[in-house]
Parts: structure tokens; sequence; C-alpha cells
């Protein structure tokens, strides 16, 4: 069968690329499907899905949207309409990978799009803006960002070198027919966290859980990995969790870079998985330096510096209690399934006796 290629920009602005994006995945015998999502200009090539359906889908109309036009209005309608019309277009077999094109909005709106996009599914997204910090357009979902060097306006040599490498990495991940059964398996699934002071731990358990026929799903607990698997907790990929590393709850509490949100150590008991529990690398915060520089406000705690510009500075007695108590109540709704190991040795790698951070009064 052959396979069929979302392209999702504005062509208002974007025609030109995206015809010759669509031209490219033509000539590997693939299909594609042309989404426009664009809202005031008119668009500069005919789309086979239009900005009108897609305001439609999303409850309202273009009519309506251009009575007063903003980025604001505009967007979530169709961010909405275009993911209600791509996901029935996944669902029936009709759409096997998509590309977005654009600058800061059209990222902005495409990754929004891609994000409810199920795991698995291939999403491309080549923008202006892939070389900087591209957190807010993944978040925790397999995007992949492909830096389009200048500017996506008008068409040149460069820009259609890196056009062609689009369509052919969408294409072969097409072809690679990955799908949201090949992320879920056959095996019951745990997920578990780890952090850089817990791998040796958390290669044992590997061991030991795949020994035992399980499939063991390891996320590394920075922020963004805490909560992909809960994400994945919702969607039923997972089936029990080993929550072995929690320090996105200390730096949700005291101003790290790993924090994992309000809702981290919930999800579990939501959804009544069974949870084993362990406060792995929570004795410390993770905080973004300038390279081996102590902030004042840390200079007479016990530290570390987990690279150059990571500085790990140990909680203090009253935050360890603050912690135990924001633990306690976000796991109060877990069922008799939960279980909560305290080690008596230290929680990381960092606090055993000899590393930089032990501290057993802290720790008791």
């Amino acid at each position: 069968m052959k396979k069929t290629i979302g392209i999702i920009t504005t062509l208002d602005t974007k025609g030109d690329e995206a015809d010759y994006l669509r031209q490219q995945i033509h000539e590997m015998d693939a299909e594609t499907v042309l989404i426009d999502i664009g809202v005031i200009g008119e668009p500069g090539i005919t789309p086979d899905i239009t900005r009108q359906q897609i305001a439609v889908a999303g409850g309202s109309s273009m009519e309506l949207l251009l009575v007063n036009p903003s980025r604001q209005a505009a967007s979530p309608v169709m961010d909405s309409g275009a993911i209600a019309l791509i996901r029935k277009m996944i669902d029936e077999g009709k759409m096997h990978g998509i590309v977005g094109l654009g600058g800061s909005q059209g990222t902005s709106n495409c990754t929004a799009v891609m994000r409810a996009l199920p795991y698995g599914f291939p999403k491309i997204m080549v923008s202006t803006v892939a070389s900087g910090d591209t957190s807010s357009f993944v978040d925790i979902k397999d995007i992949t960002m492909m830096f389009s060097v200048g500017d996506i306006l008008g068409l040149n040599n460069l820009l259609r070198a890196i056009l062609k490498n689009a369509a052919g990495a969408a294409y072969g991940m097409a072809r690679a027919e990955t799908s949201f059964t090949s992320v879920r398996g056959d095996k019951p699934t745990i997920g578990m966290t780890n952090l850089g002071v817990l791998t040796d731990g958390a290669m044992y358990a590997m061991d030991l859980l795949r020994h035992r026929g399980f499939e063991v799903i390891v996320f590394h607990a920075v922020g963004s990995g805490g909560r992909a698997m809960e994400q994945l907790i919702r969607e039923g990929v997972i089936d029990a969790v080993f929550d072995y590393a929690l320090g996105e709850l200390a730096d949700e509490l005291f101003g790290g870079f790993r924090a994992g949100g309000p809702e981290r150590l919930t999800v579990a008991a939501q959804r009544e998985l069974p949870q084993i529990i362990v406060p792995g690398g929570a004795e410390h915060i993770g905080l973004f330096v300038e390279p081996d520089t102590i902030p004042e406000k840390y200079k007479n705690r016990l530290h570390t510096f987990h690279n150059p510009i990571i500085y790990v500075p140990r909680l203090n007695v009253n935050e360890m209690k603050l912690l135990a108590e924001a633990i306690a109540q976000r796991l109060s709704g877990a069922t008799s399934q939960t279980k909560v190991l305290l080690p008596l040795r230290g929680v990381g790698r960092y606090s055993i006796e000899g590393g930089p951070l032990h501290d057993p009064e802290c720790d008791r």
C-alpha cells in the first residue's frame, strides 16, 4: 500500500515551499494530503483539506474568524479542527506521517497539532526556530525538529535541499510502519523513572523485571520524563509504575530545572495502577548556572556539580520535611496497590556515605 504523508502549513505564505515538498514526496511514490491552516491571506496553491473545513471541524467558521481576525482567537479553532481531521485519517489508515513548515507562529500551531497525535506516528517539523530551545514545541511528544537554516520564504537551493531531506525522512519513517500498537507491545509494561545518580540500581531492577517477563520503559526524570510517563499511563501503555526518581518533585517545590508539574505522582493513583515509590535523587535540586559558579543563596550548602553548568545543592531539613509532605499529599488518593520504600543509606549516589551530599540527619 502506498504511504500518505500529510503536509501542514499556512498556504498563504508557504505555498511554493509546500508544493515543492509535495513533489518530492510524490517522486518517492507516496501520496500527500496538503492541509492549509492559514486564516487571512489567500492560499498560494489548492489544498486537499481547506481552511474552511478546518474551521468548521474546530467548531467555528472562517467567516466568524475573519470578523476580527487575531491569532489568539484563530489558533485554538484551527488547531482543534486540524487535530480532529488528521486523527480521523490516522484512525482510518489514510495518513502515515506528517510534515509541518513554519516560522515561530507556524511552528507553534503545527506542533500543537502534532502533540495531539499518537506516539509512534511520524511527526517532522521544518522550522526556522528549530536550532533554539524547542521544549515548548516538542514538550513530551516524539516530534522531530528540522532546522530550515534560512527563512521559509521563497525557494532557493539551500531550502530545496532541506525540504528534500524532510520528504525523505517522512517517507522513511512511514515505511518503518511504527505504530501505537508497537509502542504498547504484548507484554505487561512497567514505567520506571531514573536519574544518573540512580542508574546502577535502575539497571539492576530492569534485569529483574525483564527476567520475569515484563517490558520496562525508563524515563529520564528531568521534568519532561516524568510527564511523558504519566501521559503514557493515561493512554494505557503502562500497566504498573516503579517511580524510582522523585527529583522532579524537589525541583517543583524549590525552583530546580527538573520540575515535573503539579500532576506529577498523581496519575498512577487516578488510574488505580500498582506503583512502587522511591524518593531517588530527591535530596537535592538541579540548577543551571554559569560554569562552575555557586549561587550566593546556596553558598553554605553541601553541594556538587553534576557537570560545569548544573549545580546540585543539598536540601536542608525543613525542605526535606516539605518534600515529604508533598509526596504524602500527592499519594493520598492512592489505593492499597501503592508502596513507598525509603532507602536507609542515602537516596542516590551523591548522598550515600562518602558522597558529596551525605547528610544522615537530613535523610532521617
